[in-house]
């Protein structure tokens, strides 16, 4: 599978309960921290969630 590299680009302060969990669960704490995760459909539909709080690119 490919990967894909998740950057967190804003806060969590004043979001819903359930994205502050996704965004845990994707190993995201601080702003600006980056994490590499495997492309599956799982991954996939939780940064779709939030895609207004993290970035995304596709490692080659």
């Amino acid at each position: 599978m490919a990967k894909i590299r998740v950057t967190k680009i804003k806060s969590a302060i004043n979001r819903p309960l359930r994205q502050k969990r996704i965004l845990e669960s994707l190993g995201l704490r601080k702003i600006g921290q980056v994490v590499e995760h495997e492309a599956s459909p799982s991954v996939l539909g939780m940064v779709n969630k939030l895609n207004h709080l993290v970035s995304v690119e596709e490692i080659k």
